[in-house]
């Protein structure tokens, strides 16, 4: 197919939360919108209204992100359906089945949470870039991103956990890599780094988050929405913030502020 005239955005883990959010606010902005999502498209079709609505056009690929077949579905996907990408948003992110102590964790649960939410996020950032290097010439004023979506549990333990934590970690220095690698290229990479947000990830422990932000977890005494991260991913694709990159956006109600 030949190039569109708009920017596109592929959006990982787009079928529900803080994806969802996030590609249905980029279609709002103007970008035609890559959804990819694990799940069957007919699974999700309620979620995916909220990118129809608004994207003109869109598509939705399913697709195992932490495999090398389900990334090249992804990022040739897009380029055979609209011929470029302008932005990647980097959010698709799995928790472990279930929570265990750090010492009884398993080999099994660590490459499944790595394999989703940290080899998908490096490699299809390399597949990405080297499309958006390829197309930079051919683009009039094109200002190509990549936009990571990690969490507080970058630098926040949780030993129950401890398979997540690592692989946001993880994240954080795909983010400066990246951003060094490709300044010289034009494409700027920012971390988008969310606190607690009521998604279905989150669902399990409501109630034990209700009574720590009412005890004063966060300055700002409310749960995040996917809404809140989306708007970030709007700000740094808006082109306000193109003299940063390898930056560090909190979205998290003030979690990082170290109070007495």
């Amino acid at each position: 197919m030949p190039m569109i005239d708009q920017p596109v955005a592929i959006v990982t883990g787009a079928s529900r939360g803080i994806g969802n959010a996030i590609a249905a606010a980029l279609a709002a902005d103007g970008y035609a919108v890559v959804a990819a999502g694990s799940s069957a498209q007919e699974a999700v079709a309620a979620n995916l209204e909220q990118i129809a609505r608004h994207a003109r056009p869109w598509t939705y690929l399913q697709a195992d992100v932490s495999t090398p077949a389900g990334r090249e579905r992804i990022v040739a996907g897009a380029l055979e359906r609209f011929g470029r990408i302008d932005v990647l948003v980097n959010n698709a992110g799995v928790a472990p089945k279930v929570r265990m102590d750090l010492l009884d964790t398993t080999e099994e649960s660590l490459d499944r949470v790595l394999g989703v939410n940290l080899k998908s996020a490096f490699f299809l950032s390399q597949a990405a870039a080297n499309a958006m290097r390829r197309l930079r010439p051919e683009i009039p004023g094109f200002s190509p991103k990549i936009v990571n979506i990690s969490s507080i549990s970058a630098y926040t333990s949780s030993t129950m956990r401890g398979e997540y934590c690592i692989s946001k970690a993880a994240i954080s220095m795909v983010t400066l890599l990246f951003a060094d690698r490709l300044a010289e290229e034009g494409i700027n990479v920012y971390e988008i780094r969310p606190g607690i947000i009521a998604t279905d990830m989150t669902a399990v422990v409501k109630d034990k988050y209700d009574r720590m932000i009412a005890d004063g977890l966060t300055p700002i005494k409310r749960w995040g929405q996917p809404q809140d991260v989306a708007n970030a991913v709007r700000a740094v694709c808006s082109g306000l913030l193109d003299f940063s990159t390898g930056e560090v956006i909190n979205v998290n109600g003030g979690f990082h502020i170290r109070r007495l």
